[in-house]
């Protein structure tokens, strides 16, 4: 039996480590978390120890299992001598009696949707859905499903070494994760390292602006260059008319076409149109003044944001702004908004920053003490119906919230409570 280590113990590593279980594997877990006294040292029923990352001696580990998430500075990664990533570990698994067909799906912003939309529209062919935000790959394993579509994140992507997908579908690429990453080039090229590792029957689509990239010109497999919704839609013969989605959401459904046309040589507008986009993306609502409120939540970068602002730009806009940036610099925003009718409510880790900006571009902003309910209330006071607000932060949740999810409930939460309205 293998001493395994499993770094981090989040959603994915549970259901690897439950996975491992039941093949009568015991791991010890090592996690920030662990810190406190009744989580040190202790074991549970299946064996399994539970540790903090200080505790991790690599001569008594034989292999390492990293959450993609731990960053590749911290002291575990450091350490680790038999590191590998979760993709990794299932692909070593694959075997002549089960290998499933794989179609990955990253970018910066639309992976979520644009893998759903893909899973709705192959599920006549046994796809599932998984990886960074739904199944996990343990699952999609034991049901041995035979067709992944997975939306994979720059994290995961930086330390796969072997796996690859059949199909490999990129969204654009903004800045974003640059504090994980380091740098913009870095996440670019983490985004871009699928393609080394595909062979020559593998198919990729990807955005004609990285067409220079030595990873897209040194690709082995067939490749398809987009340069914006439009020319998918002439690729595909589709016109604008036959998909009920609007932007951000068009160019997500036109790729799921994309890849379903490569894949199985068929395309259906109808079954895409039938998908309903999930909560806390451009989700739109009304109060008990029938005034409108936008829940864009899961915009968490600076290019999911500029889109929300762009499809309400024609309104008087309230905008909630801020939390974790990531290092990604704010003023892109700022860029756009300085010349439209906008007010600036910004919240979280990054507040000073954003209040500095405002006041470089000469926009309207509120001290909201970097609180979300300071800021919805204060809405509240000024919002009319010929206006909207908007919370899309460009910037992660976890300084205030346990998720976006989290952060979207609360501002729904905060909208419909009575007091100071």
């Amino acid at each position: 039996m293998k001493n395994i280590s499993i770094f981090g113990f989040g959603n994915t590593a549970q259901a690897l480590l439950a996975f491992l279980n039941a093949h009568n594997q015991k791991c010890s877990i090592y996690d920030d978390t662990f810190t406190s006294l009744e989580k040190q040292n202790t074991t549970d029923k299946f064996g399994n120890v539970f540790l903090p990352p200080e505790c991790f001696d690599p001569m008594d580990s034989t292999l390492e299992i990293t959450s993609p998430g731990i960053p590749p500075t911290h002291p575990l990664i450091m350490k680790a001598k038999h590191l590998i990533g979760e993709y990794d570990y299932f692909y070593d698994l694959f075997s002549r009696d089960f290998t499933p067909r794989s179609i990955w799906i990253s970018g910066t912003n639309g992976k979520t949707t644009t893998t759903q939309m893909l899973a709705l529209l192959l599920e006549k062919y046994g796809a599932m859905s998984g990886g960074n935000n739904g199944v996990p790959l343990a699952h999609l394993y034991k049901q041995r499903s035979p067709l992944w579509v997975l939306e994979t994140s720059s994290f995961s992507l930086h330390y796969i070494e072997r796996a690859s997908p059949e199909l490999y579908i990129l969204l654009p690429i903004r800045p974003d994760h640059i504090s994980w990453h380091k740098s913009f080039e870095a996440y670019v090229r983490a985004k871009l390292k699928p393609l080394r590792l595909m062979d020559e029957k593998s198919h990729a689509i990807i955005p004609a602006e990285l067409r220079h990239m030595p990873e897209v010109s040194e690709y082995a497999g067939k490749i398809f260059f987009y340069e914006d919704a439009k020319s998918l839609e002439g690729f595909l013969r589709v016109s604008r008319g036959e998909i009920r989605f609007d932007e951000p959401f068009l160019l997500d459904g036109l790729l799921a076409l994309m890849a379903s046309k490569i894949l199985y040589d068929g395309i259906d507008c109808e079954l895409l149109n039938t998908f309903a986009i999930g909560e806390h993306k451009i989700e739109e609502f009304y109060d008990e003044k029938s005034r409108l409120w936008v829940d864009d939540s899961k915009g968490t970068n600076v290019d999911a944001s500029l889109a929300a602002l762009r499809r309400y730009q024609n309104k008087k806009i309230f905008l909630i702004l801020g939390g974790d940036d990531k290092g990604a610099s704010q003023e892109p925003i700022f860029e756009l908004i300085k010349d439209l009718n906008i007010e600036v409510f910004p919240i979280g880790s990054n507040e000073s920053v954003l209040m500095e900006l405002a006041k470089k571009y000469g926009v309207k902003s509120h001290c909201c003490a970097g609180k979300l309910e300071n800021a919805v209330m204060q809405i509240k006071d000024r919002l009319g119906k010929d206006g909207v607000a908007l919370l899309s932060p460009a910037a992660a949740s976890l300084d205030q919230f346990d998720s976006y999810k989290h952060r979207g409930e609360m501002f729904k939460k905060y909208v419909h409570s009575s007091h100071s309205d």
